[in-house]
């Protein structure tokens, strides 16, 4: 999701919820601690430099039972990061604490924000080596050539 759809996605709700893919809700007493712009300049396994930017959101669980996150007031925080940082309509990158703090993109179910898992990949895999998965297929599937197959008593075994 990116910037500019959560903009026009915050005007029509009533409460801000994140969700996580298994179904477990974000406490809804959460903070949203940072609002940010990350540029990741890096070099791949291929030598190929590549530069990322995303809009970083940070959600952070307080002891602050009373707090509820209204979206007019996230859509201010993100106007002013937009206005004092110069951040610009990139995909949305979510970081929230559970055992360590996670990484997940973001989705909207049409009726809460969905912390969707993020995966790694090799972004070189045509230069770093790493074979292409073979297809994989079920041994009694496979065509049987009788003709040399070996009987009991035929010798061949």
């Amino acid at each position: 999701m990116k910037l500019s759809e959560i903009k026009e996605i915050l005007p029509t709700l009533e409460n801000v919820e994140f969700q996580l893919e298994d179904g477990t809700f974000v406490p809804e007493h959460f903070h949203v601690t940072e609002v940010g712009q990350i540029n990741k300049k890096f070099i791949d396994c291929g030598g190929v430099i590549r530069d990322e930017k995303a809009v970083n959101f940070q959600l952070w669980n307080a002891d602050d039972y009373e707090h509820r996150l209204k979206p007019g007031k996230l859509l201010s925080i993100i106007r002013l990061s937009e206005e004092k940082l110069g951040i610009e309509d990139n995909e949305i990158e979510v970081e929230y604490q559970s055992n360590t703090i996670g990484k997940y993109d973001l989705e909207f179910d049409g009726k809460v924000f969905v912390l969707k898992s993020k995966t790694t990949a090799c972004l070189a895999q045509d230069a770093c080596g790493i074979p292409s998965e073979k297809e994989k297929k079920n041994l009694s599937e496979l065509p049987v050539n009788n003709s040399n197959a070996c009987t009991p008593g035929g010798g061949c075994c």
